[in-house]
């Protein structure tokens, strides 16, 4: 019921700003041939006014697909703020390709920045002047939604807290039912009173107005979910149920479905889809085939360069944990003295360390003794954006000191990442990118691969901390 309205309210938002962008387009319009300008030899009105619609359309697409109408989670408003910024950039980008496709030359470029500044702005104000909105009429009780908690230890308390700091969302609490009617602690006072046993269901959801009915009891009172939510349905009053073991399950679980049988996906993971999966090998073919195209003469004197600086192979070979725990060879530029292979496979790289060559050094604070991953990719080892590969010495180590370290292994490992784009390389915390290596798993998306390759163009190859 919730993500249909969500998916509900969503569409209405696209339709609401299709609407803003053709009432935006009369003012940008009014504005370039009214008031900067009064030339009379411009193209006429429904001319522009067509591409203006077109531009509409394109909008609506492309924030569909950046996730800028997903209902799947609340946005804060500078999120939204960011991706109408993202979207209506794009869009433009797109109209231009559209106007010169269709030898439509002759569209004035300074209506065009006007039209693409004042989207960004009016669109960013309505949206808030909207949120705000909503969020003092829920506060002032209007659209009320009442709520029977069924539990009154630590799952329900902890629901009722959440309530109390979003009264924005017009959710009320009218108490507990728990068939332990003792107010169990001093700090109870602070939430609504224990108004019965579980038992009274049916008699309170006579007497009262109650809009959902929340199921907070812990695992083992499982056996009373069906007689509970019998009684609720009987009453025409909505169902929800808090998994007692909800603390282990990530932001955004997923109901799966198996031969009719309901399952919670522990990690909804976009790159799981056999569609996005190729999406992603097609556009790492390319990309790598290019890269390698590109940086051929590069690739030549750095092969050289450790030629004539240290004796031993170009290429290093080193064995990383990938894609589903299984291992492969990745390839770098040789930036080290030719070690034994147990030397290299469990000690970690330091600053100053003595094992490195001078010109090693310069590769790796560029990070140019990356460029061989490339190969890696073209052969389906590696991605160009993932999580980077771990050593299996310092894997092992890992997976029982870091939580969840294990599901960066869940996609292909990058050539560079999320983490990386945030600047965690060499000596930062594992922990912290582990934590911007979930987030990109359970967030990819095509647009967010490009994003962290431009970030790291811009700023990533040249980092204080790779060595």
């Amino acid at each position: 019921m919730i993500r249909n309205n969500e998916k509900f309210l969503s569409q209405i938002y696209a339709v609401t700003d299709l609407i803003i962008i053709q009432c935006i387009f009369l003012f940008s319009y009014w504005l370039k041939f009214h008031v900067f300008s009064t030339d009379e030899t411009h193209l006429p009105f429904g001319t522009y006014f067509l591409w203006s619609f077109i531009y509409g359309i394109i909008a609506n697409g492309i924030g569909f697909l950046t996730g800028f109408y997903s209902p799947k989670r609340k946005k804060r408003f500078s999120f939204e703020a960011f991706k109408v910024i993202q979207v209506h950039s794009l869009s433009l980008l797109v109209l231009l390709s559209f106007l010169f496709i269709f030898k439509e030359l002759h569209i004035s470029r300074t209506f065009l920045l006007i039209f693409l500044f004042n989207n960004i702005l009016l669109v960013n104000v309505y949206r808030y002047v909207i949120k705000i909105s909503l969020k003092q009429f829920r506060k002032k009780g209007y659209n009320k939604q009442f709520i029977l908690i069924l539990g009154a230890g630590s799952l329900g308390r902890r629901f009722h807290q959440t309530v109390l700091r979003h009264p924005e969302m017009g959710f009320e609490v009218i108490g507990f039912l728990d068939d332990n009617l003792v107010q169990h602690d001093e700090e109870f006072s602070q939430y609504k009173p224990i108004i019965g046993n579980i038992g009274d269901l049916e008699n309170i959801l006579e007497n009262n107005l109650v809009d959902e009915v929340v199921i907070a009891l812990p695992l083992r009172a499982h056996k009373k979910y069906g007689l509970i939510i019998e009684v609720c349905e009987k009453a025409g009053v909505r169902t929800l149920i808090i998994p007692d073991f909800f603390d282990i399950l990530p932001a955004r679980p997923y109901i799966d479905n198996f031969a009719d049988i309901p399952m919670i996906n522990v990690r909804d993971i976009p790159l799981d889809e056999i569609r996005n999966r190729l999406y992603k090998r097609i556009f790492d073919i390319a990309f790598s085939l290019a890269a390698i195209v590109v940086t051929s003469p590069l690739l030549l004197l750095i092969a050289v360069g450790i030629k004539l600086t240290s004796p031993g192979p170009v290429i290093f070979k080193q064995e990383r944990v990938g894609m589903n725990r299984r291992t492969f060879s990745m390839y770098k530029f040789r930036t080290m003295k030719v070690l034994s292979q147990k030397i290299s496979d469990t000690q970690w790289t330091t600053e100053n360390d003595p094992r490195k060559t001078r010109f090693g050094s310069f590769l790796r604070k560029t990070s140019l003794d990356e460029l061989p991953q490339f190969f890696n990719v073209l052969k389906g080892d590696m991605s160009v954006v993932g999580p980077r590969p771990e050593r299996p010495y310092f894997v092992e180590q890992f997976k029982e000191e870091i939580p969840k370290y294990m599901v960066k292994h869940h996609v292909r490992p990058g050539i560079t990442g999320w983490a990386q784009a945030n600047g965690l390389r060499g000596d930062t915390s594992i922990e912290d990118r582990i934590i911007h290596d979930i987030f990109y798993i359970e967030n990819w998306t095509l647009l967010l691969d490009i994003r962290i390759i431009f970030r790291t163009i811009v700023r990533g190859f040249v980092n204080k901390n790779a060595y």
